[in-house]
């Protein structure tokens, strides 16, 4: 795994370069923090995915690497984690960093995902095959996993400007509007048999019950809409994005908490049984910046949602924020300090993502600090400089668990945090 010698250096002069700038305005933050971000992007997680991870012989990505970032063996290809990196590469490519190499290695996962992955005779993608792409392994369709494969091609296509990316991006788009949109009670449908007629209700998927309907899955459909919409212009496509923002700044809100929570009837009724009456403070914190990227596609403001934003970000602050050591903890009960304090890669890329968004939006100082203290851990503790890439997990007790790659972690939520900061940091003057 290649990784440049200086970083190591560079990172020791960061945390020697004395206190942070809490409380100064964005374009000194901006000053600070541009070049250690774009080491952290494009001197560590980078290097670590490409090109090692790509798939020479068979397409697509091999996602199977240890703590020490070692291979385990082929492992198998989930429709999640090979979309999320096709978006990766591209979204990288259209971002500035790199050109041509980032954008073979989006098309060699492009060419997967249409000649392995999609299903030729009903339509969609299956949700997991063999390395080699021959053996389709789980050949049910779930959203959550078509919502990544829209935003993958999506994707692609504004990187690229492939039109054929674009056509079966449409043509997806146009399958989960006839078999999966609730056109009764809003928002999607998620679980189906190979052949797109609805999984038996008390069936386990890979996302739980099958006649649930998920906030997580439809968060990821609002990511994927916004990028399709932007894609493709087509106005049934903003109908659908204005109907996902709706969902995602209310249904899922639970108004008398200021926290959102993930399992729901099909009319959107919430269950709050057991283990569900919880807050997943990444998803609360990823949800608001994607709401408020999701309002700029469609062109409408976000100053409406401005308070269900500022009441998610203050529950996630008040419970599950690390107020010494900087980051935030995984989960906990309903009004209480976080019992899950494991700290997880995704969640601090989320929680980046969104503080620099809310300060753009309300220029409250409070999120500049909440984005330093986050940076400052993530840099200090979630980041393997050595090896590459964000630890999966740092434990309460500071240790690092997980994988480095898997096929629930890729480059997507640590690479996407890094650019969507940097686009933010760079617009300053």
């Amino acid at each position: 795994m290649r990784f440049h010698m200086g970083v190591g250096l560079l990172f020791a002069s960061v945390l020697a370069s004395g206190p942070h700038l809490c409380g100064q305005d964005l374009a000194a933050v901006a000053q600070n923090y541009r070049p250690r971000l774009e080491t952290n992007l494009t001197q560590n997680i980078v290097p670590f995915w490409f090109p090692n991870t790509i798939d020479r012989t068979n397409g697509g990505y091999i996602l199977n690497h240890d703590l020490e970032g070692r291979p385990k063996g082929p492992g198998t290809k989930m429709i999640v984690t090979q979309a999320r990196m096709v978006w990766f590469y591209s979204r990288l490519a259209r971002a500035g960093y790199g050109g041509r190499e980032y954008l073979d290695a989006a098309a060699s996962g492009y060419r997967f995902l249409k000649e392995k992955m999609w299903d030729p005779r009903y339509g969609g993608f299956y949700w997991q095959v063999d390395v080699t792409g021959e053996q389709k392994l789980w050949r049910k369709k779930h959203l959550y996993g078509q919502s990544f494969a829209l935003y993958a091609l999506s994707e692609y296509y504004l990187a690229t400007g492939d039109k054929e990316a674009l056509d079966l991006a449409t043509r997806l788009f146009n399958l989960l509007e006839e078999k999966a949109h609730d056109k009764t009670y809003g928002g999607y449908l998620e679980s189906f048999n190979e052949d797109w007629t609805p999984a038996p209700p008390d069936e386990m998927s890979y996302m739980g019950r099958s006649d649930f309907k998920l906030m997580n899955t439809h968060l990821h459909l609002l990511e994927s809409m916004t990028c399709f919409y932007r894609a493709s212009r087509l106005p049934l496509a903003r109908e659908r994005l204005l109907e996902l923002i709706a969902i995602e700044s209310s249904a899922v809100v639970r108004k008398d908490l200021g926290a959102c929570t993930d399992k729901y009837r099909r009319n959107w009724e919430p269950v709050l049984t057991g283990n569900f009456a919880r807050v997943s403070y990444g998803h609360d914190l990823e949800n608001i910046w994607l709401l408020i990227d999701a309002c700029d596609a469609a062109g409408i403001s976000n100053y409406p949602l401005l308070d269900v934003y500022r009441a998610l970000f203050d529950y996630a602050m008040k419970y599950g924020c690390d107020e010494d050591q900087g980051g935030f903890f995984t989960s906990g009960a309903f009004n209480k300090p976080a019992d899950n304090r494991d700290k997880t890669w995704w969640v601090q890329a989320e929680a980046l993502v969104a503080a620099l968004q809310m300060h753009r939006l309300t220029h409250d100082p409070k999120y500049l600090r909440i984005f330093e203290k986050t940076y400052g851990w993530v840099e200090k503790h979630q980041t393997d400089w050595k090896r590459g890439e964000w630890f999966e997990i740092v434990t309460a007790q500071g240790s690092p668990r997980g994988d480095k790659a898997s096929i629930w972690k890729s480059g997507y939520h640590d690479g996407r945090s890094m650019i969507e900061c940097l686009e933010i940091l760079k617009a300053q003057p």
